[in-house]
């Protein structure tokens, strides 16, 4: 029987993460597959019960403790770091927030067999989500425009898996012989930003990143609105919101620019400034450009 490792990290998202938790054993149950899963999901101090929540309902789950500053990107790591001493078969990192749907086993293992019969080896797939009211895709995979303006564009799902360059661990498999040769989740990402790297990372190890075919889960993307409550701030908000983990995470957007695209290092930087320093001013010459 295959082994696979789940990977969680919630903060204060109790009914959430009971119904993440719920879908996914309910699609475990349903798959038929010689899979036997582990999860591992650590709470980052969250005070609204949480953790007593899913020992009640899954006292399976293995629980681990944050210190309350480790947000997603060291929430996963500190997940994944605790499973990947089980050396697991494969590893299936998701959100506290998204409900995958009964078929994503399925899903998995005709990408799982499409990438080993054309590359040779397992590799990275990347699930494709929803918005549950709007059914608009929310999080997924997807490839450059621009490198070096490090813009790029929604990856459709098709009826068969196809590549992608980066993809979002709202939803992501990833083979056991990939964290032997790329390992877990990066230092240096504090909320976002880890799981682009990590698919990047991949890539340039000639690992194929797959987006899985078909929606195989719900998630609300949350994260829409920054820029027009940024833009009314005073100066000295505006400042922490750029560097707030939950607000821009300026310090793991410029770990990634700086590690993956450094010839663009230095005109983001400035223009991360330049927004705090001139919101209006960015807001109508670059932001207000790129939305349309």
């Amino acid at each position: 029987m295959n082994r696979l490792a789940v990977l969680l990290t919630c903060f204060n998202r109790r009914e959430k993460t009971i119904a993440a938790l719920s879908a996914l054993f309910k699609a475990h149950e349903n798959s038929g597959q010689n899979w036997s899963i582990s999860v591992y999901l650590t709470d980052d101090g969250s005070s609204d019960g949480t953790s007593e929540a899913v020992k009640t309902n899954f006292p399976e789950v293995n629980i681990l403790l944050g210190n309350g500053f480790l947000y997603w990107a060291g929430g996963m790591r500190n997940s994944w770091g605790e499973a990947v001493k089980g050396n697991y078969d494969a590893y299936l990192l998701m959100n506290d927030d998204t409900n995958i749907y009964p078929h994503l086993f399925d899903a998995v293992q005709q990408t799982h067999g499409h990438t080993v019969s054309n590359y040779g080896h397992g590799g990275v797939y990347v699930g494709t989500t929803v918005d549950s009211e709007t059914k608009k895709i929310s999080y997924g995979g997807s490839v450059f425009r621009n490198r070096f303006m490090a813009t790029m564009r929604r990856v459709k799902p098709q009826d068969k898996p196809v590549p992608c360059q980066l993809g979002n661990a709202n939803i992501m498999w990833v083979s056991g012989n990939v964290v032997d040769k790329v390992g877990i989740l990066s230092e240096g990402y504090v909320h976002g930003m880890a799981d682009f790297d990590y698919t990047l990372k991949a890539t340039k190890k000639g690992i194929p990143v797959m987006v899985m075919p078909g929606i195989v889960g719900e998630c609300v993307n949350d994260h829409s609105n920054r820029y027009l409550k940024f833009f009314k701030l005073p100066l000295k908000e505006r400042y922490k919101m750029l560097y707030n983990p939950i607000g821009f995470d300026f310090v793991s957007q410029t770990h990634h620019m700086k590690k993956h695209f450094p010839l663009r290092f230095p005109l983001f930087l400035a223009t991360g400034y330049f927004k705090v320093l001139f919101p209006q001013l960015y807001y109508h010459l670059l932001y207000k450009n790129r939305k349309n």
